[in-house]
């Protein structure tokens, strides 16, 4: 089985546009997902090989820091921003929409420790059972928040701030990455 897995470009966006730069960590998700899928199933057919032990470290890597900090972008700075832009009862109603948006933080943080376990053992070269289930659970997961991100808070995110919000939040943004500020 021939299967690339370690490194590839992805989409690229600067603090400066936050609204695309979250838009292009939700595409590296989503690759990152589909490498992990790939993985279970490379393991299966070709055991802990040096593609494997470099797909397991490049996944471990990106969930470990970038999904974190991008999670902490959303949380942070992106949900608060946009709550404060409303009032009344359409508050309630982004209100209600970031909760469970942090809420699927929190369940995918919780699915992403199981599966680190067998991926930490497999970027050390050791044999391990990577449940294609709990790849599948993870990666579903992840494909119906970003698509719930994308469809509904980033396109309203754009209509209710205004740039001068929306540059505080890639000021945090850049703080949060030890990026020097502009």
């Amino acid at each position: 089985m021939n299967t690339e897995f370690p490194g590839f470009s992805g989409p690229t966006a600067s603090t400066e546009a936050p609204l695309e730069m979250l838009a292009a960590c939700h595409i590296r998700i989503e690759r990152q997902c589909a490498t992990l899928r790939r993985l279970a199933s490379h393991l299966a057919h070709s055991g802990c090989d040096g593609q494997a032990r470099t797909a397991a470290e490049n996944i471990m890597r990106y969930f470990d820091t970038a999904a974190v900090q991008h999670h902490a972008d959303e949380e942070v700075d992106l949900f608060p921003a946009l709550i404060e832009s409303m009032a009344g009862s359409d508050a309630v109603c982004i209100r209600d929409m970031t909760e469970g948006l942090a809420a699927e933080h929190r369940e995918l943080e919780d699915m992403w420790r199981v599966l680190r376990k067998p991926l930490e053992r497999i970027a050390q070269g050791a044999s391990a059972d990577l449940p294609a289930s709990a790849v599948e659970d993870f990666a579903a997961l992840y494909e119906r928040h970003l698509k719930r991100e994308d469809d509904e808070l980033l396109p309203m995110a754009a209509r209710l701030l205004a740039d001068d919000e929306l540059a505080l939040v890639g000021r945090a943004m850049r703080q949060r990455r030890g990026i020097p500020d502009v």
